[in-house]
Formats: C-alpha cells, structure tokens, sequence
C-alpha cells in the first residue's frame, strides 16, 4: 500500500532521550466534569460486560487557545476557555445524524471524522447553538494527516487484503518511509519525512517548513524495544516540536509506553510527557493535544468521572526512551477448556467472513427498524436501535448491526431480518433478546473463526494462547479484554498501527467496522494479543 500522507515524527536525538521513571511533579487538573448531559457535564456510558466503556472521543486545541472536546454521547462538542478553564464550557449541538469519532482544528477550522470528512461551521438551528456540518470529498494532505494521527483513516481495501492474504503472515510489519503533512500553530505548513532505522528501535527525522524548505530540523529518535507510531502534534514558533511516540515492547509481560516528546529547534530533546492511559480508560480516539501555552494536555475519562490532564514535565537524563518495568497478570493456564465445534479455517478465510460483515449491504425494512421513536434502554437513558440506522427506513445500509446478546452467521442474519427480527440493540444492561438480528463482539469474532456458538470474552482465553510478542500478531488473530471488547487483528499498517475489525457501539455507530488504533493504546488499555490455534496459514 503507498505510504500515505501524514506526519511521522520521532523524537530523541543519539546522543539524547527519554527517562521512563516517572518525575516528582505531578499532573494537574485542567477542569473535571461529572457524567451526564447538563452543561458542565459529559456523557460517559458503560452498560455491563462484554462492552466497552464509551465517553468524549477526543480534545483538540484550536488556534486561540479554546480547547474542544467532542462530546460524542451528547452529540455535541464543548469549548473550553484555556484561559479561563473553571469556567462553564461553551456546548454546540452536532447536526443530527452525525455521529464522528474524531476531532481535529486545521488552519481555524474544525473537521469531524465518522468515516468520512465533514467540515462544521457554528450557527445552525433556532438558537445558533448548532453546527452545520459539509461533507469533504476531496480532503487535502494536512487534513488527512491530522486526523490518520490516531487511526482515522481509510481502511486498507478489501480487495488488497483478500489478494494476497499470504503477503503479511508470519512476517514483520514494514517498516517504510513516512510522510506526513502538518499546519502547526507557530511555524506554519510543514513537511515530515520518517525514516525508520534497520534496527526498528530508531528513526530518522527531518521536518521542513513549505515556505522555506531549507528552514529544517532534522533529529533521530531511539527506544528500547520497539519502536510504534511517531506523530507530530504541533511546531512552535520557537522551532520546538512536540511528538507523540510509542514503544511497544517484545513482550506482553512489559507493558507499553506512551510519551510526548519535546525537542529544540536544533534537534535536542527538551521535554518529556509520559501519557497516563490505564486499563480503565474509556474508548478515546484522540487523547493528547498541545495546549495554548505549550502545555501537552491529555484527556482522562472513566466511568466516574472525564478531565482533562495538564501533564507534567520530567527532563531527559537518559540516551534511550526507556519505558518503566511493570509486571503482568500472567495466563492461567488451569483454566479449563471450553468444548466447541470446531470448523478448521484458514487465516485468510477467516478475514474473509468477517470482511462479510463488515461489507454486506441490506434494505432496512420496517421490521428491522422497528417503532418510531425508538425504545429506551431500561435504567438509563440511550436508545435500543444502533445509530447508523437512525433515520434509514427503506434505505440501503452497509454493515451488520451491532447486538448485544446475538449471535449467528451471515446467512442466519439474512434470514431471521427475512422473518421480521428488529437489528441489532445497543442496550446492553438488558436480557438479550430473541427478536434481534446482528452481532455483539465476541459474537462476530467466534463466527469468523468458524466457533458453532459464541465464546465471550471471558471465554475467548479458554479456547487461544496468548502471544508474548505483540508484534506477531497474524491476521485472524485477536486482541482481547475479558469482559469488554474483542477486535480481530487485520494487518499491520505501514506505520505501525494496528487494523482491525470489530463489532462496536460507539468506535463502530453501533455495526461491524473496520478501525486502525496505535498498538501501544490498546496494550496500556489491558488489550492482551491471543491466537486460536485451530486456524492454518
């Protein structure tokens, strides 16, 4: 696949990098808010097992300071005064049918990402409380780059997948030159060409400003492990760049580590921010953005409560970005087997059936849609009909629906809308339902290894053995979190990321999609690479 648009910066100079022991400052509050729908409030749900917890999907800084957060429950985004950050946030209604994923402020204006790129402007609605939102089809380099910064990007083409699905198993991600484009805020539109080492700890890095190209800061950045992602976030007008990198180690019993790094205009690294992500963290897309005064402001959300981190600095004292030692919950491997009938597949059959999901097209009749409006979920306050359906009676639709509770293959979906089932429930604090058609996680996972019923997430452990070096994830693969969520591993990305495909409610609106995530993200989240051993390659 050609290396795509985007920005890859690494950070740390040969003789310069980053200390993992964490310093003495600590992070400070920027402004917290409770969980609800009220003003100063933010949405944040998390409905029982074999789900995920889904709250504000992510916080960008605009260019006069205000930081936004998308409010992705609420269907909103809030502005929050970086001046003035106890005060009341400022919340602007998204239009309805919208429901992105991602946020980014390019050049003084905001893009949503649901898939695709729309453009908002303020102003809409009786009351001007409400954004206007423009589809994008032609999207420039810095746009693309800005929002695959995190994953929101277009999926590989299913056909690529499929054509030589033999291509990537068993083999190292390749590691190939990056571009990425950047608007930053102090030293205007710039170039950055990564260029990874041989060593896969080490890249090459040279930002160039569009206006003077021979205006250059080139640096080299090492870690201890291997190297992930490396993601310009902004460039000041002092010259000093700010990057997010991940080091993701060779084995699942070290965890993760996530910086932002701080470096000089003449390459030198000057700060580090080490990224809190826990296992609790709520499902967030963009998490890190650089603040008005410089600050590297992190987002922080469970289900108790959203803040959002000013993140304190530590100076470099080392010549490698070394990630603190932990310990990991090791596998019991007492745990008994589960009995199941197993239907010997492929690795690439395997990503063939769930590209079916993920690809299969369907009339929504009235059955499947069903009352108008729709049902509350018992207890608290979120719809039953999953949102990609919202408003598309009669129409056509890709996807299979998210369900929690159901499972069945993609001729048994076919039948059962055929005989009149509702699609799909987002609802899942509720008994499952037996007039629903779709698939939850683990549901969709089970039925594209050939599982003749579903194993959950607490299962899926019994039945795969989990891999100690995350890099070897084979397509067909899965990450896994007991009583969460499941995704089935696709493919790594030229950058390092991870493709998946997965049934979700909020990452998905509520289907079968494909995602691409920072690899790093999901192991710090308690995400634990495993392989069903019944598949072949």
């Amino acid at each position: 696949m050609p290396a795509r648009p985007r920005t890859f910066l690494l950070a740390s100079l040969a003789g310069l990098a980053l200390l993992a022991a964490p310093a003495a400052a600590q992070n400070r509050v920027l402004q917290s808010f409770k969980v609800g729908d009220g003003s100063d409030r933010i949405g944040v749900f998390n409905d029982g097992t074999e789900v995920e917890t889904a709250g504000p999907a992510a916080i960008q800084t605009g260019p006069n300071g205000q930081v936004y957060v998308l409010d992705q429950v609420n269907g909103r985004i809030l502005t929050v005064d970086g001046d003035k950050p106890a005060a009341t946030p400022k919340a602007v209604d998204l239009p309805a049918g919208l429901a992105p994923k991602d946020l980014v402020a390019v050049d003084g204006k905001l893009y949503v990402w649901d898939g695709g790129v729309h453009a908002l402007q303020p102003g809409g609605g009786a009351d001007g409380r409400k954004y206007e939102a423009r589809s994008v089809g032609d999207v420039d380099d810095v746009v693309k780059s800005a929002f695959a910064q995190m994953g929101s990007q277009t999926p590989t083409d299913a056909e690529e997948i499929l054509a030589d699905p033999g291509r990537s198993l068993g083999k190292q991600p390749e590691f190939t030159p990056i571009r990425q484009f950047v608007q930053s805020r102090g030293f205007g539109a710039v170039k950055v060409d990564v260029i990874p080492g041989r060593d896969q700890k080490s890249a090459q890095v040279e930002v160039r400003q569009d206006a003077d190209p021979l205006n250059a800061i080139a640096f080299p950045i090492r870690v201890t492990s291997r190297l992930g992602s490396v993601e310009i976030l902004d460039v000041t007008q002092k010259r000093e760049v700010y990057v997010f990198v991940e080091d993701v180690p060779l084995s699942t019993k070290q965890k993760p580590a996530l910086y932002v790094a701080r470096y000089t205009g003449r390459g030198a690294l000057d700060r580090i921010y080490d990224v809190p992500i826990t296992a609790d963290q709520a499902a967030v897309r963009r998490f890190v953005t650089v603040g008005p005064k410089g600050n590297v402001l992190f987002l922080r959300s469970d289900t108790a409560e959203v803040a959002i981190l000013d993140l304190a600095a530590r100076q470099p004292r080392a010549q490698v970005l070394e990630p603190p030692p932990a310990k990991s919950e090791a596998f019991d491997e007492s745990t008994p087997g589960l009995l199941t009938a197993v239907k010997p597949g492929t690795r690439s059959g395997v990503i063939q059936t769930a590209l079916g999901f993920e690809a299969l097209k369907w009339t929504v009749t009235q059955s499947a849609y069903g009352r108008d409006p729709d049902e509350a979920c018992v207890g608290f306050d979120r719809i039953r009909r999953p949102w990609y359906l919202q408003g598309k009676l009669g129409e056509e639709v890709r996807g299979v629906p998210y369900c929690w509770g159901c499972f069945g293959s993609l001729a048994q979906f076919r039948a059962k809308i055929e005989r009149g089932a509702r699609a799909g429930n987002v609802c899942t604090r509720e008994d499952p339902k037996r007039d629903l058609a779709g698939v939850d996680c683990s549901a969709f996972v089970s039925a594209a290894w050939g599982l003749s019923r579903q194993y959950t997430t607490r299962d899926i452990p019994s039945i795969t053995k989990p891999l100690d070096d995350p890099w070897s994830l084979k397509p067909g693969d899965a990450l896994n979190k007991p009583g969460s969520h499941v995704m089935l591993f696709v493919k790594f990305t030229p950058d390092r990321k991870v493709e998946v495909l997965e049934a979700a409610t909020s990452s998905c609106n509520g289907k079968v999609c494909r995602n691409v995530y920072p690899l790093s993200v999901l192991l710090a989240r308690g995400y634990t690479p495993v392989r069903y051993t019944a598949l072949t390659d």
